[in-house]
């Protein structure tokens, strides 16, 4: 008689990623768009460092943000247009210079080896989304990935991360958020799932100050904190 197969380490665990600034360096192909949708207001370039600061919210938010750099501002009306053509030109540059972060294809490929089921839950549109993680051969990973437009309120709202866990078929109750803003945390926060923060991506306030349960600086240390933070509590 055969004996059963001991359990994976994370088997039943859904580990959920944001994607800007936590999966997939995107702000040089994000500061070509705003940069161009800035010049058909004839208004000033922003810095990549500066975009850095504004990613995390949308294409509408990041045009609003990266105008009132320059005190200026916009009517809905032509917000709407800016907005459209912003993903027009980023949907056609999309994977240019954007690339995962150093350890994020081996870690997805680890926590998948080691049972976990895997999704994506950012407020970027989860069209976008899916086409940016299909140009780096990414998308197949994931159980599940859901941009903001996907639900009816999105991150910080715990229940764009309730929502996105449920479509990949988890339970919230075994789940780990990973991010790297204050929208990822408050999201961890509400729907009461621990949240790991990474340093290196386009954080809103200081990685340590974030609030997170754990801080990392390389995705070789995200097995560790998974496995402190997804332990059986008793």
């Amino acid at each position: 008689m055969t004996a059963a197969a001991a359990p994976a380490e994370f088997d039943g665990a859904a580990i959920v990623f944001d994607l800007d600034g936590t999966l997939v360096d995107t702000a040089p192909d994000l500061v070509r768009a705003l940069n161009h949708t800035l010049d058909l207001e004839g208004l000033p370039h922003v810095s990549a460092t500066a975009v850095r600061r504004i990613i995390g919210h949308g294409a509408r938010a990041m045009i609003e943000r990266g105008a009132a750099l320059a005190d200026a501002r916009f009517s809905e009306t032509r917000l709407d247009a800016l907005t459209h053509e912003f993903v027009a030109f980023y949907r056609e540059n999309i994977a240019v210079e954007s690339a995962p972060f150093p350890g994020a294809v081996e870690t997805l490929a680890a926590f998948s080896e080691a049972g976990a089921t895997l999704a994506v839950c950012t407020n970027k549109r989860t069209a976008l989304s899916v086409q940016l993680l299909e140009a780096l051969n990414l998308a197949e990973r994931f159980a599940a990935i859901v941009g903001a437009d996907a639900v009816a309120e999105r991150k910080p709202h715990p229940g764009h991360l309730i929502e996105t866990v449920a479509r990949a078929n988890g339970e919230i109750t075994r789940a780990l958020m990973v991010g790297d803003s204050t929208t990822d945390v408050g999201a961890a926060r509400g729907a009461r799932v621990p949240v790991v923060v990474v340093s290196f991506g386009y954080p809103d306030a200081s990685p340590a100050a974030l609030g997170g349960d754990a801080v990392i600086d390389h995705f070789s240390e995200l097995a560790h904190a998974a496995r402190l933070l997804l332990a059986p509590r008793g």
